[in-house]
Formats: structure tokens, sequence, C-alpha cells
């Protein structure tokens, strides 16, 4: 079975299959929030793709890792990040990527 979604053109999601629909929500706008920035700072935004898999299947040591890549007018930047706390990894792994593009 396939596990992508695509949210817009240019955004693309892998593993998110297993997040329930009001996660899913809050997950969406914050990839949504740092998309429109991706594409407001770069030279040529031309995707967004976010991978997860969840590490540990026990409820109680359940954690995330996530890993991120922006591709800008050909220029691939990647970041990824592991936590206990979805929306937290989320948005570490979208900001680290913002700050190896400042570089």
């Amino acid at each position: 079975m396939e596990d992508r979604l695509q949210l817009g053109g240019n955004i693309d999601l892998s593993g998110f299959r297993e997040v329930d629909s009001g996660s899913m929500v809050i997950l969406k706008k914050i990839i949504g929030n740092y998309a429109k920035h991706f594409s407001e700072i770069c030279d040529n935004f031309q995707s967004l793709s976010l991978t997860m898999k969840p590490i540990h299947a026990d409820s109680k040591a359940k954690k995330f890792e996530m890993h991120c890549q922006v591709i800008d007018n050909g220029t691939v930047y990647t970041g990824e990040h592991v936590d206990h706390n979805i929306f937290f990894v989320a948005d570490r792994v979208c900001k680290k990527v913002k700050n190896e593009m400042r570089r």
C-alpha cells in the first residue's frame, strides 16, 4: 500500500498513514506554514518532502523520526530530528532545514 500524501503541488508526505486525523490537521498547518516560508525565501522552490517513521511501538517509549528535504533551484537541503512529540519533531526538522538554507 502506497503511503504518500500530496499537499498542494510541491509538498510530499510519506509515513503519516498512522497519524490520527486531529493530529494531521495540526501537522498540515505546521508543514504548510513552513512551505509558505520556504517558497518566500527560495530562489526557485521546487519541493518539500517529509518522511516519518515511528521508533519503538511501545506507547510509553514511542518516538518519531522525521526527515525533511527542500529542493531550491536544484540544491537539496536536508534535516532530521527524533522526539516523542510529533508536532515538535515536525517543527524542529523544518527549522533545521531553514537554518541550513541560511548558511
